[in-house]
């Protein structure tokens, strides 16, 4: 898609967080006229209206705001999307799994959004923090075992990506990225380190049930109360948001063991 011209800027919705940052992170906050519900939670929105999200929808809401594009993210539910699909709005819908999706996704709504340059200046900033990080955990000899957990019942580890971001952070991400997995998996993996980041949840979820679970008495993060909080979207918002995700997760798996709570 060509640039556009900002006397014909889009007019885009976003309906998923990672793409609400990107776009404010390529300077392209102008042409959001709407966004999810979600969204606030990882950029200043201001007062723009906000929406539903890709799970629920109010389809008159969203046209209202007369946009040219509708972005959202998977996963979704199909009824929503269905009527996204209905309307007469192109609907574009981002799928990323890794940190090279995550650069194909800032890529295309740059393109979207006539910000292509702006788009490869971000990509190339985050890949120098990603690097900068990752020369700190050269120095350090220990590559500590890590569980990092999306969602706690049913239990699903965290996305994809985070298994890079992990790596970048001097860890080693046990058990399948966003896969249900069980208490007794998660015990036998004895990951040192177990990280919180429910989705939707910021900072909020407490470690106690964590380490009072019966099954997990022998798993060396909680015989050793390395059990961390991490605000949700320093994990689970594929964009801008990795970069601090990445540097907070490294200074947590880092520290001195004790129980933690890091925002």
């Amino acid at each position: 898609m060509a640039s556009t011209p900002t006397r014909n800027r889009m007019r885009i919705v976003s309906l998923a967080p990672s793409v609400t940052s990107i776009l404010i992170a390529i300077g392209a906050r102008s042409s959001l006229v709407g966004v999810s519900k979600w969204c606030p939670d990882v950029a200043d929105v201001g007062r723009l209206p906000r929406l539903g999200d890709c799970w629920s929808l109010d389809a008159s809401a969203v046209m209202k705001l007369r946009p040219d594009v509708v972005i959202g993210s998977v996963p979704f539910k199909t009824e929503a999307v269905e009527k996204l699909l209905a309307l007469p709005v192109a609907f574009v819908a981002t799928n990323p799994r890794s940190l090279a999706d995550v650069e194909s996704d800032i890529r295309l709504l740059g393109r979207i959004a006539g910000r292509s340059a702006a788009a490869e200046k971000l990509i190339q900033h985050m890949r120098r923090e990603f690097a900068a990080i990752s020369a700190k955990t050269r120095r350090i000899k220990s590559r500590p075992k890590i569980y990092c957990e999306a969602w706690p019942n049913p239990r699903i580890t965290s996305p994809p990506w985070v298994r890079e971001i992990a790596g970048i952070a001097g860890a080693q991400m046990v058990l399948e990225p966003g896969s249900r997995v069980t208490d007794e998996q998660v015990a036998r993996a004895m990951p040192d380190v177990i990280v919180i980041a429910w989705t939707a949840t910021a900072d909020r979820p407490s470690i106690r049930k964590t380490l009072e679970n019966p099954a997990w008495q022998d798993v060396p993060a909680v015989k050793n109360r390395r059990v961390i909080v991490l605000r949700d979207e320093l994990l689970n918002t594929p964009g801008p948001p990795l970069v601090q995700g990445a540097k907070a997760l490294f200074r947590a798996i880092h520290s001195p063991a004790k129980e933690q709570k890091r925002n």
